[in-house]
């Protein structure tokens, strides 16, 4: 005898125990870029530190953080 009544009862419990939900952050680290160059328009996520907003500003519109982020 096979194993395949076994199987299917599991995976009829499981089943039961009810579809979890998906685990992309993908809304969630879309919605977190609020920081945004007003030249560019490219968005930084909030978490971003200051040197990082500054070397941006420097090296891609030879600008300072504050021309670029204010």
């Amino acid at each position: 005898m096979g194993n395949g009544a076994k199987a299917q009862q599991r995976r009829d419990r499981a089943d039961k125990a009810g579809a979890k939900g998906g685990k992309s952050q993908l809304k969630v680290n879309e919605a977190s870029k609020n920081i945004v160059c007003k030249i560019c328009k490219q968005p930084f996520m909030m978490t971003a530190r200051e040197p990082a907003l500054v070397e941006h500003a420097q090296n891609k519109h030879s600008k300072t953080k504050d021309e670029c982020f204010a």
